[in-house]
């Protein structure tokens, strides 16, 4: 039996281990939530000035990321940095840690 999280687009098992997951609804997931975070600290999404990238399959998600990015960040995109780590503390396959001004 699984228990699917269709917003955060992953699906777990009965145990909470991923079955699957949707890069690209998690991307657009996160960089709302990140949008979010920014306006309520008083900055804006065109304030990013640096961006760490962590992703837990960079072989097979780095494509669609990448595109997502681009579609983000159109005019004058932020310093990027995309490193490929085996987990998060969550069942996702994407985090970003921001830097922006105020």
């Amino acid at each position: 039996m699984s228990v699917a999280q269709k917003n955060s687009g992953v699906e777990l098992d009965a145990n909470g281990k991923i079955i699957s997951y949707n890069i690209a609804t998690q991307c657009h997931s996160v960089f709302k939530n990140v949008r979010y975070i920014l306006e309520d600290a008083g900055s804006s999404w065109d304030k990013i000035v640096d961006v760490t990238v962590f992703l837990t399959n960079m072989k097979d998600d780095f494509a669609t990321y990448n595109k997502l990015w681009a579609e983000y960040f159109k005019d004058s995109p932020p310093c990027r940095t995309t490193i490929e780590i085996n987990c998060l503390p969550t069942p996702i396959g994407i985090e970003l840690k921001v830097i922006a001004t105020v």
